[in-house]
C-alpha cells in the first residue's frame, strides 16, 4: 500500500471526474455560511509536476487535463470555465505544468471557520504535503485514512465533506472503503462523502457496491464513465460514489462529462443513477 504514488497519474481522466466533483460539490455547499469540516483520507501531494519524471513515464496526464486544457483554450466549454481557471491559477500563462491533487482542491475553497484535515499514509507524500500546508489553515495527518476519518467523526463543524479515495493496491482497500463508508455515515448521517474507485476488467469494485446497497445508507448517487475505446489493460473507466449530493451536483456531472465526450477530449459513455434512493 505504501508503494503508490499519484505522481505517475496525476491528472488523467480518472482526475477530471473526481476533481470536478470535488469542486462543484464544495462550490454548492458554500451557498450555506456554516462551516464545513473538509477531510481527505487519502491526501497524497497537494501539487503535481506535470513534467516530473513520474508524470512523463505514464503520460496520463496528456489524455485528461492536457487535452482538456488545449481544446478548451479553442473552444471553451462553460462546464469546465471555472475548474480550468482553478487549475491556471497554479500555472504560469498558457503554460500547464502542474496540476493540484485532492488537499490543493479543498484548500482552494476553504472559508474561515471551515478545517481542512488531510491524511496520507507514505512517509514521502506526507512530507511534501507538510511543506505545502506550511501556513495554511491545514491538518496534515501522517496515518491512515481509513482508521482517521473514523476517529475525526463526528464533525466539529455543523458540516462535513468526506472523499475517500485509496490506490486500490490491494483487493481489501474496496470492502475496506465500503466498510468505512458505511461507518462514516452513522456516525454523520448527514456528511456529504465522495468515494471514487477504478472501474477495472476483473470489476472489483461490485463486491464494494453490493457491500454499499446492502447497508442502511441513503441517497447515494452513482456516477460511472466508461472508456468507448480502453485499453487492453488497465482501467475500464473510472467510477464515483456521492452520498448526499448537494442539489444540481448530478446535473453538473453529466453535463461536464459529457462535453469531454462530445468534444472528443474523453470518448467514452457516462452512467448515472441511484446506487440506493433516498
Amino acid at each position: 500500500m505504501l508503494s503508490y504514488l499519484h505522481a505517475f497519474h496525476a491528472g488523467n481522466y480518472a482526475d477530471l471526474q473526481k476533481h470536478f466533483a470535488l469542486y462543484a460539490t464544495l462550490r454548492l455547499m458554500h451557498n450555506k455560511a456554516t462551516a464545513i469540516t473538509c477531510i481527505d483520507t487519502h491526501a497524497g501531494s497537494a501539487v503535481y509536476d506535470l513534467t516530473s519524471e513520474q508524470a512523463r513515464k505514464t503520460g496520463e496526464a496528456a489524455a485528461g487535463i492536457e487535452r482538456l486544457w488545449r481544446t478548451a483554450g479553442q473552444q471553451p466549454l462553460a462546464s469546465w470555465t471555472d475548474f480550468l481557471a482553478a487549475v491556471a491559477d497554479l500555472n504560469s500563462g498558457d503554460t500547464l505544468q502542474r496540476y493540484p491533487g485532492s488537499p490543493a482542491w479543498f484548500q482552494q475553497c476553504q472559508r474561515p471557520g471551515d478545517e481542512l484535515l488531510a491524511f496520507e499514509l507514505h512517509s514521502n507524500e506526507t512530507s511534501r504535503l507538510q511543506t505545502w500546508a506550511k501556513g495554511k489553515p491545514v491538518r496534515v495527518i501522517n496515518a491512515d485514512g481509513f482508521r482517521g476519518l473514523l476517529k475525526a467523526l463526528p464533525p466539529r463543524n455543523p458540516r462535513l465533506l468526506v472523499l475517500i479515495d485509496p490506490p486500490y493496491e490491494v483487493k481489501d482497500d474496496y470492502l475496506t472503503a465500503a466498510d468505512t463508508l458505511l461507518k462514516a455515515w452513522q456516525r454523520c448521517r448527514h456528511g456529504v462523502f465522495l468515494l471514487w474507485y477504478p472501474l477495472l476488467p476483473a470489476g472489483l469494485h461490485k463486491d464494494m457496491l453490493a457491500r454499499i446497497q446492502g447497508g442502511t445508507m441513503r441517497k447515494v448517487l452513482r456516477s460511472e464513465v466508461w472508456l468507448r475505446d480502453p485499453p487492453g489493460r488497465g482501467m475500464l473507466g473510472t467510477g464515483l460514489l456521492v452520498v448526499n449530493p448537494p442539489w444540481t451536483l448530478e446535473e453538473q456531472l453529466a453535463q461536464a462529462i459529457n462535453d469531454l465526450d462530445h468534444t472528443g477530449i474523453l470518448p467514452c459513455h457516462y452512467q448515472s443513477d441511484w446506487l440506493v434512493p433516498e
